[in-house]
């Protein structure tokens, strides 16, 4: 019995070595394949992880970044006030002095440059610092997900402070600079206007469209080559012009500064900042409308636009609706105005774009 058998097994060595080898390889193969499936199940819930990890920190970024436009605001309302003083000039109408004519006039430009500034200068911040708190959020969490191996950090808290300074360049000299375009234009529009002439609200809304084509197109033939200069000044003014002196800190601010310049000279941001422009003069219009209905014994008191078109109001009637519309611009309590700007679908999938790229570490290898 164990002759036949193992004479039997002779004559099928090859085929019983084959099977060996088979039965192994597949065993192997199985445990590889077990081995590769449960890396990839690692690697995936990894990657989801860390996925879901950035996008918690993006989104409690942009809630930090509602937070310091609204918080800015009273801060920037307060500087245009301080440089568009009309409740000065208010005060000397009441006590109805002898160059009456000459003084409404300075109301008139006053009034609607510091309105118009508001709208300008609030979707600038809201823009800006998208931009700022983005570039800052990245590498944040870079530092935070990436380099705790004792590196040196990315953004210092020392950095960040000197970085996000810079948006005292909006609130200073940038400012300072769109008030004079501002004016310049508001003079040149409606400086011929009387003040006895009537306006309807689609009449305001040229007139506003003839100012905006004189400050943003007048850019560039400027010596400032787009609306970004309002916000962050020429390079040369940073901390780069110091030849000497420089810390390691100094050249990362300079760094990040360089980053988000970088982005403010983009279309994509250009694009982004027109499209909060353009809504906000909406909304800055919106509001306006409330004083332009038909009077309450109007058989037909629609607030249509058709109907709204032939309400029309003297120009002196205007100027004190304008002139206290930078309250509700610049408003610290959340106000149609800026929730407008803070839910732009493009202002957010810029702020993402801008999260993305500084939140990847291959970046920081280019």
């Amino acid at each position: 019995m164990l002759s036949s058998t193992w004479n039997f097994i002779k004559r099928h060595k090859r085929k019983f070595i084959f099977a060996g080898v088979f039965v192994g390889g597949v065993y192997l193969l199985g445990k590889y394949a077990q081995r590769k499936i449960q890396e990839m199940q690692e690697r995936e819930a990894a990657e989801y992880i860390t996925q879901a990890r950035r996008q918690f920190h993006f989104e409690s970024n942009q809630r930090t970044c509602n937070m310091t436009v609204l918080s800015m605001l009273p801060t920037l309302r307060e500087a245009i006030i301080h440089h568009l003083n009309s409740e000065s000039i208010t005060a000397l109408l009441k006590t109805k002095p002898a160059n009456k004519l000459e003084i409404w006039e300075d109301l008139k430009i006053i009034s609607f440059t510091r309105s118009i500034v508001a709208v300008y200068s609030t979707c600038m911040l809201v823009v800006l610092l998208r931009v700022q708190l983005n570039i800052i959020g990245g590498y944040l969490y870079l530092d935070n997900s990436v380099t705790k191996n004792g590196t040196t950090p990315l953004a210092p808290s020392d950095v960040q402070q000197q970085y996000l300074s810079s948006i005292q360049h909006l609130l200073g000299e940038g400012l300072i600079e769109l008030i004079t375009v501002v004016k310049k234009a508001v003079q040149e529009v409606l400086g011929p206007v009387s003040l006895k002439q009537s306006l309807s609200l689609q009449e305001l809304e040229q007139q506003l469209t003839q100012i905006r084509q004189l400050v943003e197109e007048g850019c560039a033939s400027s010596k400032h080559k787009s609306l970004s200069w309002y916000m962050m000044p020429d390079e040369e003014n940073t901390l780069a012009s110091q030849a000497c002196g420089l810390t390691e800190n100094d050249v990362t601010t300079i760094k990040l500064l360089n980053e988000t310049r970088d982005m403010l000279e983009s279309p994509d941001f250009t694009t982004v900042l027109r499209t909060c422009l353009s809504r906000g003069f909406i909304r800055f219009l919106d509001n306006m409308s409330e004083f332009f209905r038909p009077p309450q014994g109007d058989s037909n008191p629609s607030s249509t636009p058709d109907r709204l078109s032939h309400v029309s109001l003297p120009l002196a009637k205007i100027i004190p609706i304008i002139n206290g519309q930078i309250h509700s611009i610049c408003s610290e309590i959340p106000s149609h105005f800026v929730q407008d700007l803070l839910l732009i679908d493009q202002v957010k999938e810029f702020a993402a774009n801008v999260y993305e790229t500084f939140s990847t570490p291959q970046e920081l290898q280019k």
